[in-house]
């Protein structure tokens, strides 16, 4: 497993949310914007076994899911700031992020509604006979959407080859599992009733354990046995929606959140990483230095960019 590369991936998701952080009072920013900070390795194990042929639909915060495919940096903070250079034509803001060429389909704003869309594309996979998949990121929040249960139906009759990914931070803004779901429910056992294969509570946190996982699930998946649903168990740190920390409004407690930052998962590869080695230090301390010229260069070109001509406000948009 190359740990180097994983390290790299999830750092640079993890210091483009924290500039993203630090700007946002500045008042350019021309939409909400929800962090995955804290969550980093998921997306970053997942990537690693798809390639640009592979779909992904994703959530509300869909930042790390958008860069770990390979998305465009640039074009990114552009859509954050509004601009026409942005992914989505400066259109959508932080929750609409799309790059076809990289097979990423696009996140929404709207909870659960990427899931269908993600069973869709497992579709087109299903006729056209090929060997990739559609990978459909979700919260906890969204399994209590009905859409998920016809989407997961449909997936299990049609046995399409579609990865469900629950990321479960425990929120659903700020209710926790205890006040939406019964205390007995195990996520992935109830869906595996539906038909699908399914693997629950995977430390979300351990970038080399979820690789350990995704990629049996995957090579499955990519044989034609069927989609699989597996949640991973995570936490955000930041507040649901901005730039801050909120753990001072009460709905969960400082002892917890502290509890889920000694679980960083950037700390826990680096401890599994030889840092006395000279060599070692090198490489990272080399792309880190790419990774920071490169975030200011996304965003210096934000800043610069113009925004959409008037005249295309209703291009594209189709409802």
């Amino acid at each position: 497993m190359d740990k180097i590369s994983l390290l790299r991936n999830m750092m640079r998701i993890r210091k483009v949310e924290e500039e993203i952080a630090k700007r946002y009072k500045q008042n350019k920013m021309r939409c909400p914007t929800h962090l995955s900070i804290g969550q980093e390795a998921t997306p970053t194990a997942v990537s690693k076994f798809l390639d640009s042929n592979d779909f992904v639909v994703s959530t509300h915060r869909g930042h790390a899911h958008y860069l770990a495919k390979g998305g465009d940096l640039k074009k990114m903070i552009s859509e954050i700031y509004g601009k026409k250079t942005g992914c989505s034509s400066g259109k959508g803001g932080s929750m609409h992020l799309i790059d076809i060429d990289k097979g990423f389909m696009g996140t929404s704003a709207i909870v659960g509604n990427s899931i269908p869309i993600g069973v869709g594309l497992g579709f087109s996979q299903y006729l056209k006979k090929t060997s990739n998949i559609s990978c459909i990121y979700l919260g906890d929040g969204a399994i209590e959407e009905g859409v998920f249960y016809e989407s997961a139906n449909f997936a299990a009759l049609k046995n399409l080859p579609v990865l469900f990914v629950c990321e479960n931070n425990l929120y659903s803004v700020y209710s926790p599992l205890s006040v939406r779901q019964p205390k007995k429910r195990e996520i992935a056992r109830m869906v595996s009733e539906i038909g699908i294969k399914s693997i629950g509570g995977i430390d979300g946190n351990d970038v080399l354990a979820c690789c350990d996982v995704l990629n049996e699930v995957i090579q499955s998946i990519r044989s034609g046995d069927g989609p699989y649903f597996v949640e991973f168990m995570t936490y955000r740190w930041r507040e649901h929606c901005g730039p801050n920390y909120d753990n001072d409004i009460g709905y969960r407690k400082i002892s917890e959140f502290e509890e889920w930052k000694s679980k960083d998962p950037i700390v826990r590869l680096k401890n599994k990483l030889n840092l006395s080695d000279i060599e070692i230090q090198n490489q990272i301390m080399a792309f880190e230095n790419s990774i920071n010229d490169e975030i200011i260069e996304a965003f210096d070109h934000a800043e610069q960019s113009p925004f959409p001509d008037p005249e295309e406000t209703f291009r594209g948009v189709y409802a």
